[in-house]
């Protein structure tokens, strides 16, 4: 995600400096006009803006001690869009806080093309104003009605954990529908197209069920990840004192598959283990 971004940063006419733990990507990150550090404090080094995209909360706090902080412009802005849990975040905040840097959240929904292309959606936390003096580096990522603030400080990390849990939630839900459908007699075709105009309709019925029909599994995300982002927005749950059952059962169905096929990439692998315990594949 940060490569295609980094491009947009530097052709909307920003300076951009690199860091990333694999010394690989140096060259891709050169090809695209933007200058390489060695480490995310000499990156940070005089910046008036700091962005990271890292996989999760883990990686974010590894990537900013102290000295990252310490060594931005005065005044200097940090934006995270990373799919951060709101607590890990609000330590970091602390740390920024600390040393004078403003924080907006900004965490993406979309993958690596949409990225490309400028159609993310930014789920925003944070300060308006403070948006409102980022928002012309966010336009260069993506186009302003996908730029949405959601409130304060954790918020965007929540909408995104929520997004998260939602979209995993219909998939395996929808995988549940169409195994009964097709053991019921039902063309899965004819079952696809009629829950795309039903009641039942969703974006993953329409958008991304042609994937997995396809054998795709969407291997672009680690199982692992998506287990602890949906144990991140259940716990939330917990914390808050909001009903979590449904939740719950999107949690367990994951710790399942993460337990039988490891931590790999695969989106819609909870999907594949429905798919085992049925003993059929949805398929076209």
């Amino acid at each position: 995600m940060g490569r295609p971004l980094c491009g947009r940063l530097v052709s909307a006419g920003h300076t951009v400096t690199v860091s990333d733990l694999r010394p690989e990507q140096e060259e891709a990150v050169r090809s695209l006009g933007a200058d390489w550090a060695p480490s995310v404090t000499t990156a940070a080094a005089g910046a008036d803006v700091l962005v990271t995209v890292v996989p999760g909360p883990a990686e974010a706090a590894a990537a900013l001690p102290e000295a990252v902080f310490a060594a931005l412009a005065p005044g200097a802005v940090w934006i995270d869009m990373t799919s951060n849990a709101p607590a890990a975040a609000g330590e970091l905040r602390e740390r920024a806080a600390a040393h004078g840097v403003d924080v907006l959240e900004a965490p993406m929904g979309g993958g690596p093309d949409d990225a490309e292309h400028g159609r993310l959606t930014l789920f925003v936390g944070g300060p308006a104003d403070i948006l409102e003096r980022c928002r012309p580096l966010l336009e260069a990522v993506t186009t302003s009605d996908r730029i949405r603030h959601m409130g304060g400080p954790g918020t965007g990390y929540t909408t995104k954990l929520l997004v998260n849990l939602l979209w995993f939630g219909q998939a395996a839900a929808t995988a549940e529908a169409l195994l009964l459908g097709h053991r019921a007699g039902i063309d899965l075709a004819d079952l696809r197209d009629t829950l795309a105009d039903s009641a039942a309709g969703s974006d993953f019925i329409r958008r991304d069920l042609p994937a997995l029909f396809a054998g795709d599994y969407l291997r672009s995300y680690g199982l692992d990840r998506i287990h602890d982002q949906l144990t991140v927005i259940t716990e939330e749950a917990r914390d808050l004192g909001t009903p979590h059952e449904m939740a719950d059962a999107v949690v367990r169905i994951h710790r399942l598959a993460l337990e039988r096929f490891g931590p790999v990439d695969g989106e819609l692998l909870a999907v594949a283990l429905l798919e085992e315990a049925a003993g059929a594949l949805l398929r076209l």
